[in-house]
């Protein structure tokens, strides 16, 4: 599914792809900077052969994704390493694995994120951005946070934002389902 520039590198720098199925590592000379426009060429293009490869070993490739709220009503979002922007958390519903336990997974890694009530699916989307095949499950959830998330190689930033407060970086598609949860619809059909 679908996160931006952390600043200079303490370490020599990694592109880490989650999952299983694939991953990929980019190594610079010691001393050395990665230029930004090639590292992102790097990114998109890493990026954009998974989703080809998942469109091949896969049918359909479905995802979950949910807006997760506090006790203060605040909505909780990630920034990726590997994609620019901020996100609701989700991920891909493995092979085996239900629209609900990936959604409780997701939420436990990208945010030590525990669900106070149960989910409320909110809408089914296509996302064609990913491919013609990509459909994404949109959740709403009220969530308490058992531990402050720390950045690794996944997750650079995350935290709770006052709807009224939202970080720079919002992705288009993240606004678009925020501003459909604030008028309660209607949702689109495309991510």
């Amino acid at each position: 599914m679908n996160i931006g520039y952390m600043g200079e590198f303490e370490h020599e720098p990694y592109l880490y792809i989650r999952g299983s199925e694939a991953s990929a590592m980019t190594v610079y000379s010691s001393g050395s900077q990665p230029d930004d426009s090639r590292l992102s060429s790097v990114k998109k293009c890493v990026v954009r052969l998974l989703h080809i490869y998942f469109a091949i070993t896969r049918g359909m490739t479905l995802g979950v994704r949910a807006a997760c709220f506090d006790d203060q009503g605040r909505i909780f979002l990630v920034r990726h390493t590997y994609l620019p922007g901020w996100y609701m958390p989700g991920g891909g519903v493995e092979r085996g694995e239900t629209a609900s336990q990936a959604l409780q997974k997701e939420l436990r890694e990208e945010g030590n994120l525990v669900m106070t009530a149960p989910p409320v699916l909110l809408q089914s989307y296509l996302n064609r951005t990913a491919s013609r095949r990509d459909h994404v499950l949109f959740y709403r959830t009220l969530v308490r946070q058992t531990a402050p998330r720390l950045p690794d190689r996944e997750i650079a930033e995350s935290g709770f934002f006052a709807l009224d407060a939202l970080p720079e970086g919002i992705t288009p598609a993240t606004r678009r389902r925020l501003a459909e949860l604030v008028t309660d619809g209607p949702y689109a059909d495309l991510w």
